[in-house]
């Protein structure tokens, strides 16, 4: 995977990594959730087809993007972003869109914002843990357990002196744990996690927040629906149940598929499975 930055219209910068035939016949786009950054793909990359094109990204605001302003802090900004990202990376050829949790958000963004690029480059979506409305993600209900968590963790050990610290970390990352994994996660898996969502918290998390709450994702589904749309999540999430899952699916006239023992992280948590209904959507074409 080759690493660049690519300039968008007002200036910003995108962190995108590449890999895959640059003439391939189809380009699987990822784009990864909530408070985490293009690393999350990693398992699902290396479990795609040689011949699929890929392009994973940091959102702006996220990773080694350019920051987000109160102004850009948008689920439609982050559409707006993935419709030029498309255009200016992949000019030519039929297109995959993949979304976990706040990235399928976007998916439903840049269908709803730009319906003909929509139309005429996208072969497939794929929703991973996502859901259209009340699931516990929109309403933040991790960031405010999570910020209760640190509050409550630094308040008890008092002043952060290194060795307090130490202490701390670890408790930090079994809050998260539990939040976003199922009962058997990878430990690197839970330490990656940790590793990107620390590094947003608290701007990223606090910036992001109010436009997750309001985003009309209902609206949005209409467009994403006309082409084939496929739906992933695990049966321990503790972020989007699986009856929320199956109802955006159903709102799109897609399938949605159950992943037994397995929680909100299923790109890190169970690759093969996600890396299964992205290969199931390569094959449609455009009308």
């Amino acid at each position: 995977m080759a690493t660049e930055r690519v300039r968008l219209e007002d200036g910003a910068e995108l962190n995108v990594v590449r890999g895959g035939p640059p003439d391939a016949e189809v380009t699987v786009v990822l784009a990864h959730g909530y408070a985490l950054d293009h690393r999350s793909w990693h398992r699902v990359v290396a479990e795609l087809p040689a011949d699929v094109g890929v392009v994973a990204y940091d959102h702006r605001g996220h990773g080694d993007s350019s920051p987000a302003t109160g102004e850009t802090a948008t689920i439609e900004r982050l559409g707006d972003d993935l419709g030029e990202l498309v255009e200016r990376l992949v000019p030519s050829g039929r297109v995959v869109l993949v979304g976990h949790a706040m990235g399928g958000m976007a998916v439903m963004a840049m269908a709803e914002r730009r319906p003909r690029l929509y139309r005429q480059r996208v072969a497939g979506v794929l929703f991973v843990s996502t859901a259209a409305t009340d699931l516990a993600e929109t309403s933040l209900a991790w960031p405010r357990a999570l910020g209760k968590l640190v509050r409550e963790l630094e308040r008890a050990f008092g002043p952060l002196v290194r060795a307090v610290r130490e202490r701390i970390e670890p408790a930090k990352t079994a809050g998260l744990r539990w939040w976003l994994f199922g009962d058997q996660p990878r430990p690197q898996d839970v330490e990656l996690t940790a590793e990107m969502v620390w590094r947003h918290w608290p701007e990223t998390v606090a910036l992001f927040r109010p436009a997750i709450d309001r985003y009309d994702r209902e609206a949005a589904l209409t467009v994403a629906g006309e082409r084939p749309v496929a739906a992933i999540v695990g049966d321990e999430d503790r972020l989007v149940p699986e009856s929320n899952a199956r109802a955006l699916a159903r709102a799109v006239g897609g399938e949605c598929a159950v992943v037994p023992d397995a929680g909100h992280m299923l790109p890190l948590e169970r690759p093969a499975e996600v890396a299964e209904r992205i290969v199931g959507l390569l094959s449609p074409s455009p009308a």
